[in-house]
């Protein structure tokens, strides 16, 4: 890949080298500043929420070629199983795809064909890219077996039933990571915000288990709030966590910072 370098996947190569991947979730912010804080905040990936989001798809694609040239994966996390939107993402800067609700291995071969170029799937190609500068290049071949090498896979399991398919779904030749959505699983399991529960911490296990049999890597969402789970799921073998939402790590800093003066106003006030 050294004859594209914008191509290099900081969180794939993390992962590769055994380390601890982390995303930030972006619901909010539109701008591309959100990539070079992400980037200077230590993050190895950005993960434009479009599922949950009203974020548009010019805006994300704007952060995502700002990640790009940051040194941060750029992920995109698509509203549906719709190849499409992962095939739009991918050719506007995306450096890889998160698929929500994937229940099946049926489903996670659709997500690989969606993101991968022939013979690895059925990427259609639009010839032209920001990640190697708009250049058409001289090897077409060479630079589609580089899109397919530092594109990022993610599957997502958000439910019981995605959780007892976890051995399947991992030997899915193309997917990278099996990343629990814990918030929906806890919903789905009938648990709301039950994070550390023990039937949601076993679903965990299951999962990081099969991706370790298949060589994948397991990921952990929903966590960040509460490092004590971050610290069970890590020890069981999870390689890929999410920091949380930019817009909630804003809210708490300002909660923090405006407590913080506030005290600094009361103790004034009880030393006159």
């Amino acid at each position: 890949m050294s004859d594209f370098p914008l191509l290099r996947n900081p969180l794939a190569l993390t992962l590769a080298a055994g380390g601890l991947g982390v995303a930030l979730i972006v619901q909010k912010v539109a701008s591309v500043d959100i990539a070079l804080a992400a980037r200077s905040c230590g993050c190895d990936a950005i993960s434009l929420d479009l599922e949950h989001s009203v974020i548009p798809e010019s805006a994300a694609a704007q952060v995502c070629v700002t990640a790009l040239y940051a040194g941060v994966t750029p992920l995109v996390r698509v509203p549906s199983l719709d190849g499409h939107y992962a095939n739009r993402l991918l050719d506007a800067g995306a450096l890889g795809i998160i698929a929500p609700h994937v229940e099946n291995a049926e489903q996670a071969r659709a997500v690989v064909r969606a993101c991968k170029f022939a013979p690895e799937g059925e990427r259609s190609a639009a010839g032209n890219w920001p990640h190697v500068g708009y250049r058409p290049g001289s090897d077409a071949r060479a630079l589609r077996q580089a899109f397919n090498a530092a594109t990022t896979v993610v599957v997502m399991l958000e439910s019981p039933e995605a959780v007892a398919r976890a051995d399947e779904i991992a030997a899915v030749p193309g997917v990278d990571i099996l990343h629990i959505g814990t918030v929906d699983l806890c919903d789905a399991l009938g648990r709301p915000a039950e994070y550390g529960h023990p039937e949601v911490m076993a679903c965990h296990e299951r999962v990081i288990r099969a991706c370790q049999r298949h060589g994948k890597v397991a990921g952990a969402g929903g966590l960040a709030h509460t490092p004590a789970l971050v610290r069970q799921v890590v020890g069981m073998g999870a390689r890929f966590v999410t920091a949380g939402v930019e817009w909630d790590l804003m809210m708490a800093g300002v909660r923090q910072r405006v407590s913080g003066l506030r005290e600094v106003f009361d103790k004034l006030d009880d030393n006159q």
